[in-house]
């Protein structure tokens, strides 16, 4: 017989959103982490990241000061140890109230390492509080078992971080970088925001992407657009290039290399006091003893129905583990379907087409729904509307008018398909669009909706309304 209901392993974000959902619904739950509950958003992602990012977006601001009529000395210099400090606040502070949420929700918490013995029982190596094996262990068995073990930072053959002059994502939101330069090698979201966040603080910075395109799973209007407002802050970019196997040459205060075009063409050396490697993520899967289960996995990642239930009837899976857009907010949904489905009761189903994504660099990124490109490729007939930040009034109030917003509308339904952002605060805008997808709703019904004036949310309506052709302001 088994000793709990529901067993979870991983506590970050689809981890706890299914512990705490299976609770409310009347299971019992034990939730174990090897690390910190909030998993790599709150302490190594999504969370110190954005908080970094806000002080260079700050910085950005007082630089325009003059424009608002204000006088003040330009901004010397950045303390980037109170940066820091404020990130790591702005950490503990969320880390604390997440920890309250155990208790609030009846969820009791085990510090230690899991591995399956079998399709219901797991040993857990028990861990102190700073993190280190105690020696003890304790097998635990359960009548239905969550994996969400996360993701980590992919390791690339020749690029090996050491945390000083090579460094990931993880070094980054955990130390007090201040290059004079850098080379980012990765052009998707994270890669992005971290080049926008050092050329914020002075660095001469340089992105190498081996894809024709920066974020180049967004729309391409986007990817052309980003790369314009990049190049307009001295961002060097270098799509479609690839660092020459070999020439990495590492000293105490930085690194050289060659890069070259994918498709073949004369190397070019670049030098940098710091070399960010932000090339993606891997699941952690490999040390979970899964080959005492009946779960499949390719490639690393756990595979799943639309119940998050995997090949063993009782082991659901969710978050990086499986794959798919690995978000933070996409792992929550796919947390609350697995509870919903342990305790058979109705699950809201998760279309990822319908997930809005978001990158916060300077300016932010945000989409939802289906590209132009993956709409021409699928033969879809749409009409697009577009509209610039130029048109909205409250965005030359805020200094930043750089950016558009465009719907994909079906030529024939009207139906929104896709919302693509590229500007101020579109990562908070896109939950409108999100809404709207998820709902089902028209460009007509869109545009129809009432947007507050002066606001910035009025590119959304104003973009719906010109793929109908209705537009009265632009």
């Amino acid at each position: 017989m088994s000793d709990h209901d529901l067993l979870v392993i991983g506590g970050g974000t689809g981890g706890y959103a299914a512990a705490f959902r299976a609770a409310q619904l009347g299971r019992t739950v034990t939730l174990i982490e090897q690390a910190k509950v909030g998993g790599t958003c709150l302490h190594w992602g999504c969370i110190p990241a954005k908080a970094m990012l806000e002080t260079g977006d700050l910085l950005a601001k007082i630089g325009k000061a003059a424009d608002f009529g204000i006088e003040i000395s330009p901004a010397t210099g950045v303390d980037t140890g109170t940066v820091a400090a404020r990130r790591d606040r702005i950490v503990n502070r969320m880390h604390a109230g997440l920890k309250s949420l155990f208790k609030k929700n009846g969820v009791e918490l085990i510090a230690g390492r899991a591995t399956f013995i079998d399709d219901t029982t797991v040993e857990v190596q028990i861990f102190d509080e700073a993190g280190a094996p105690t020696g003890e262990a304790r097998r635990l068995t359960a009548r239905d078992i969550v994996i969400a073990t996360g993701s980590s930072v992919r390791k690339i053959p020749g690029l090996e971080t050491d945390g000083q002059v090579i460094v990931s994502s993880d070094d980054i939101v955990t130390g007090t970088f201040k290059p004079r330069s850098v080379i980012v090698v990765g052009g998707g979201a994270v890669g992005c925001e971290f080049a926008s966040y050092f050329r914020d603080l002075g660095a001469e910075t340089t992105i190498v992407e081996m894809l024709p395109a920066l974020v180049p799973l967004e729309d391409r209007d986007a990817s052309k657009e980003l790369t314009r407002a990049f190049g307009k802050r001295g961002i060097a970019i270098h799509v479609a290039h690839r660092i020459v196997e070999g020439s990495l040459t590492k000293r105490a205060d930085g690194v050289s290399l060659l890069i070259e075009p994918m498709e073949g063409g004369a190397a070019q050396p670049l030098t940098a006091d710091l070399l960010v490697v932000a090339a993606g993520r891997v699941p952690n899967s490999g040390a979970l003893g899964l080959e005492a289960t009946g779960v499949k996995v390719e490639r690393g990642f756990i595979q799943v129905d639309a119940q998050m239930r995997t090949a063993s009837p009782h082991i659901y899976a969710v978050g990086d583990v499986i794959g798919g857009l690995q978000l933070a907010h996409v792992a929550a949904h796919e947390g609350l379907i697995a509870a919903q489905a342990i305790a058979e009761q109705p699950i809201h189903a998760i279309s990822y087409v319908k997930q809005p994504r978001a990158t916060y660099c300077r300016p932010e990124v945000a989409s939802v729904g289906a590209t132009t490109q993956e709409l021409e490729r699928d033969g879809v007939p749409f009409v697009a509307g577009q509209v610039p930040f130029l048109a909205i009034a409250k965005a030359h109030v805020g200094g930043d008018a750089d950016g558009f917003c465009k719907v994909l509308r079906h030529a024939d339904t009207g139906e929104v398909l896709g919302v693509h952002m590229v500007g101020p605060k579109v990562t908070d805008l896109i939950a409108e669009a999100s809404l709207a997808l998820e709902l089902g709703a028209t460009a007509s019904q869109l545009g129809g909706t009432t947007h507050p004036h002066p606001t910035l949310s009025e590119i959304v309506g104003e973009a719906a309304l010109v793929s109908i052709g209705r537009s009265v302001n632009f």
